[in-house]
């Protein structure tokens, strides 16, 4: 029987089955392996105290600092008394608090002077931040214990919880550590001499037990390598294995369907759209499937250029089916796609002409007759064009001979789900990807490295600029009244108007969605505004006599559908609705758009909402209304928004200022959970590199049969889920 590795030795048999237990159950830590790679967050220097001044609420924080004053005080008319410990960093201050019979030990330990490591979770009292019943570990001078248990001058510490402290888990690691000479190097030792970085076993031992700053950035440098570098060899072997996929190459005939549409245009394509279409026009001529993510402005014309697509595979004799994230979205393409098309969309119907064909509407809601017919027109060919939601992908959905499937706003879609339709050729189809979420080129080659990707950044002729500010609301309310007569102005000028709330405002709101990060203000204190009682409020008082409607997710399809109508026909002035909007939405006469709490939003969010005005010839004004303080990060960010229309540089600062956890998705969480050190935007240059090395390697052996320990290192790494991501692209 083979010996099991020693790094994928699970990990109570060298700390026994309790430590083992918990470092499983709170921080999904299973192997030798796993302990390996949970590295420092960061490291604590002897000499030097850690910041306290920017502690983040409610998170779990492992902080360095010394004793100033320690005093215990009673309570209840004396019957109770807790200890209030002030430790400080030099620069700021902590209270710790410690509360009935567990006050003896601290008292005696935590003596003024003294210095220790602390770990507890951040929460506010009256309005200033404390830890209650933190653990703590003393750090007694330069006793021999302690110089070899916190390796010399650094202290490193982990990402913990309040199971497990940062401190146990050094001691865990010391356990394990001599495991580390055994890990296998995924780097070919070219590419590691080539560049001068250290071995993998030295670059762990460096990380947990640095002597110095120096070994902490050799360290990181070599294992940032790992991670880019294993990660772009299974992008690139995945390319690879689509260039080896057999597809039908559909090619437009000259005077068909593609040449009636283009004839009938009223304006001519931007330069960036031809520039992206001849891409697409490639890709979709050539023997296997097309793999394209195009991303573009919010309104720069994605649709254009994705119909023109879908119209060219029609020509070719195939179908193209068009995935949409929402019901409101689907109806909203459907309708779009069949006005721009006119005549050319009534294929197999009095007033259609010689080329047309048929474009067909399927989501959940449908009713029998509608979704029967749907499905008929489908499976026959009769319909080239489907646009629909994740209903398309159900089993009784057949295609004649699907061709192309386009997906919008590709970041909701579950890998699974994008599988399922594409399996519905009878050889794989093309597949372009749309998202007008701007990605950065780092985060394109990470998280969509599968994909070529296009970019459309010219918005087309006819937009209009927006206008952004924002609106104080606490510290000057009449900035909010003036935001409503503004409001009042756009309406009497012949023009409409958004107001988006974070929450619906029934008992099913979701109530994370009132839980607020931050000890900034008594603003987090009430709920979000809510869309039902802001229509009321607003009708009632400073837009009385306006007609007013609402919009939101739980509405029944229909009544959404007859609500975006109402609006788009202009016999609604005002529309208070949830982010059901954020995308797609086109009603050029609404040029103006007030969001309440728009503190609660994330930077690309606002970006997309901001879209959905200024999309006519009128210039569009956007109001971003928050009650935070000004010296606030969330104010901060309000004021990049309001600084910018370049999506491409907001979602730069939204991933700067977000984990990136968060901007990667829950579709890429395999890949977000296989990025330790590398940071996607500050390590570009690394990707790129990685990337290039990746592409050359996989190009001479796909199978990587030279190279044993980089194959390990691929099944080590890619785990179920980022293998469903990575297989099935």
């Amino acid at each position: 029987m083979d010996r099991v590795p020693v790094l994928e030795e699970p990990l109570k048999k060298l700390l026994g089955p309790a430590t083992a237990k918990v470092m499983a159950e709170h921080l999904d830590l299973h192997t030798v392996g796993d302990l390996l790679h949970h590295y420092p967050r960061r490291y604590a220097e002897r000499g030097e105290l850690t910041a306290l001044s920017d502690l983040p609420l409610d998170e779990h924080v492992t902080v360095v600092a010394q004793v100033a004053t320690a005093r215990i005080l009673k309570f209840n008319n004396g019957r109770g008394q807790r200890l209030e410990v002030t430790i400080t960093d030099g620069s700021g201050q902590l209270q710790l608090v410690f509360f009935g019979r567990g006050i003896h030990k601290p008292h005696k330990d935590l003596l003024p002077g003294t210095r220790a490591m602390f770990a507890g979770k951040v929460s506010a009292f009256n309005r200033k931040l404390q830890l209650a019943h933190p653990a703590y570990e003393l750090l007694r001078g330069d006793s021999s214990e302690a110089v070899d248990s916190w390796a010399g001058a650094l202290i490193p510490i982990y990402p913990a919880t309040a199971k497990l402290e940062s401190w146990k888990i050094a001691k865990a690691v010391d356990a394990v550590l001599p495991s580390a000479k055994e890990a296998v190097d995924p780097l070919p030792r070219s590419l590691r001499d080539g560049r001068g970085l250290v071995t993998l076993p030295e670059a762990l031992l460096k990380i947990h037990r640095p002597h110095g700053k120096g070994d902490i950035a050799e360290a990181k440098d070599r294992l940032k390598w790992d991670e880019a570098f294993v990660l772009q060899v299974a992008l690139a072997r995945r390319r690879y294995a689509e260039t080896q996929l057999p597809a039908v190459a559909r090619r437009p005939q000259p005077g068909g369907l593609l040449d009636a549409f283009d004839a009938k245009l009223p304006f001519t394509l931007t330069e960036g759209q031809e520039k992206v279409s001849k891409e697409i026009f490639d890709d979709l001529a050539t023997e296997h499937p097309m793999h394209r993510l195009l991303q573009g402005e919010v309104g720069s014309g994605k649709t254009m250029v994705a119909l023109r697509a879908m119209l060219a595979v029609v020509d070719a004799g195939g179908q193209a089916a068009m995935l949409a994230p929402t019901e409101v979205l689907a109806q909203q393409h459907h309708r779009s796609v069949t006005e721009m098309m006119g005549e050319l969309a009534e294929g197999g119907m009095l007033g259609g002409t010689e080329h047309a064909t048929k474009v067909v509407l399927l989501t959940g809601s449908m009713g029998a007759a509608g979704r029967r017919q749907a499905l008929l027109d489908l499976a026959t060919g009769e319909a080239g064009i489907v646009i629909g939601t994740h209903a398309l992908i159900e089993d009784k959905v057949q295609f004649h001979d699907l061709g192309l499937v386009v997906v919008d706003e590709q970041h909701r879609f579950g890998v699974e789900q994008r599988d399922a339709l594409r399996s519905k050729g009878k050889q794989p189809p093309h597949l372009l990807v749309m998202t007008a979420t701007p990605i950065p080129r780092t985060v394109a080659m990470t998280v969509f490295g599968d994909l070529e990707t296009s970019v459309l950044d010219q918005l087309p002729a006819g937009r209009s600029p927006i206008a952004t500010h924002v609106v104080p609301a606490a510290d000057k309310p009449h900035f909010l009244a003036r935001a409503w007569e503004r409001v009042r102005e756009e309406v009497e000028n012949g023009h409409q108007a958004y107001v988006v709330c974070p929450r619906i405002g029934d008992d099913l709101d979701d109530k994370a969605s009132a839980k607020k990060k931050s000890a900034e203000d008594e603003a987090e204190k009430r709920p979000p505004l809510a869309v039902v009682e802001v229509a009321e409020q607003l009708a009632a008082g400073p837009l009385a006599g306006l007609k007013v409607e609402i919009l939101h997710g739980r509405m029944a399809p229909d009544d959404k559908d007859a609500v975006m109508r109402r609006f788009a026909a202009g016999e609604v002035d005002v529309l208070v609705a949830t982010t059901v909007i954020e995308v797609g939405v086109n009603v050029p006469n609404a040029t103006a758009m007030v969001i309440m709490d728009a503190d609660r939003f994330g930077v690309s969010q606002l970006h997309q909402l901001r879209g959905r005005v200024g999309r006519g010839s009128a210039p569009g004004l956007c109001l971003l209304v928050t009650e935070m303080p000004e010296a606030s990060p969330a104010r901060g960010r309000l004021s990049a928004v309001a600084s910018t229309l370049d999506g491409f540089e907001l979602s730069r600062i939204d991933l700067e200022q977000r984990r990136e956890g968060d901007v990667l998705g829950q579709a890429q969480s395999g890949v977000r959970s296989s990025l330790r050190v590398l940071a996607v935007i500050e390590d570009e240059e690394v990707i790129a590199e990685a990337r290039e090395e990746a592409v050359t390697l996989v190009s001479k052996d796909p199978e990587l049969a030279h190279y044993p320990e980089l194959r390990t290192a691929l099944d080590a790494l890619v785990d179920k889920e980022r293998e469903q991501y990575l297989e099935k692209g």
